[in-house]
């Protein structure tokens, strides 16, 4: 689909009273939802990088206090982090996404995968199993995922993660997946700052982020850097309620958790050839040319800050 022609359909779908009902069955049948056991393998994939960086700088899922900012319609990350050992882990969202239907198709999937869990935290599988039948029964009678996970997975949307009202000092590791792309960058800023005062000292905040053209997963015709081009007057009209872009390069993103007070620990942003040659291809907009190709470019980042307290 052209991915102007996308951005005409989700603009008008966000302004009709049933929407949000619209826009969710367009995505199962058409969109990028049409093929969920696709995208739950790759959220599995996605745990998987989470929980090896995270030991690459000392920090383990097991025991951990969690925070995880962006639900969405499967809770994959949760669930995997309660499978492994997490003792506690609140996933918050803005909008009751969470699907009962994909939410057991997840944990079919990770019942798939419990020796990978297991070995990925160097945990017992035999506890892994265990808590996974735990929860594929309490599946059967419940689409809670707290009821589900012996109470560890707090699910809460709508919520907002700058004003979550969980105890200062209560989380040991904040973590998003694919999310802070579709946040305004006043509310980063406002969640790095509340993150900092949840984290205890010496916890962490690891986030993945996508920032790249989102459009162009939906249309081969263009590539990540398009959206560069437009200035924000002209890119307000193609942003949308479903598919907001904050179009802010990576290092912008490191830097907001940095000028929160983070420490920053792993930061895997770099300059691809491919997206150098695109990006020296293109007419960019104004507003983005102080920025340093290299820098520019960058469509992906994963990075780790640690707070180190007062």
């Amino acid at each position: 689909m052209h991915w102007k022609l996308k951005g005409l359909l989700q603009k008008t779908l966000g302004v009709l009273p049933a929407g949000e009902t619209l826009h969710y069955r367009l995505q199962r049948h058409l969109g990028g939802m049409r093929n969920p056991r696709r995208e739950i393998g790759l959220k599995i994939d996605d745990w998987e990088g989470m929980v090896k960086q995270l030991h690459g700088v000392g920090v383990r899922i097991p025991g951990a206090r969690l925070m995880e900012i962006g639900s969405g319609w499967y809770p994959a990350l949760p669930l995997a982090c309660y499978l492994v050992g997490a003792a506690r882990v609140h996933t918050l969202d803005l909008n009751r996404l969470l699907k009962p239907d994909l939410m057991r198709l997840c944990i079919a999937m990770l019942g798939e995968q419990l020796p990978r869990l297991a070995s990925t935290c160097d945990v017992d599988l035999a506890d892994v199993e265990a808590r996974y039948a735990r929860l594929r029964e309490a599946a059967n009678r419940s689409d809670d995922p707290g009821t589900i996970s012996d109470g560890v997975i707090d699910y809460r949307a709508p919520a907002d993660a700058a004003a979550s009202g969980l105890p200062d000092g209560s989380i040991d590791i904040v973590f998003s997946n694919s999310v802070l792309e579709h946040v305004p960058p006043d509310a980063i800023a406002r969640i790095h700052r509340a993150t900092r005062n949840l984290v205890r000292p010496g916890g962490w905040v690891f986030h993945s982020v996508n920032c790249g053209d989102h459009y162009a997963y939906a249309d081969p015709g263009i590539h990540q850097l398009n959206y560069l081009q437009f200035s924000d007057a002209q890119w307000a009209f193609w942003n949308n309620r479903f598919l907001y872009q904050n179009r802010l390069r990576a290092h912008q993103l490191v830097d907001g958790a940095r000028d929160a007070g983070f420490d920053i620990v792993l930061d895997t942003s770099h300059a691809r050839p491919q997206r150098l040659q695109q990006l020296q291809a293109m007419a960019i907009a104004e507003q983005f040319r102080h920025i340093a190709p290299e820098k520019l470019c960058i469509t992906t980042v994963d990075f780790i800050g640690r707070n180190p307290g007062a």
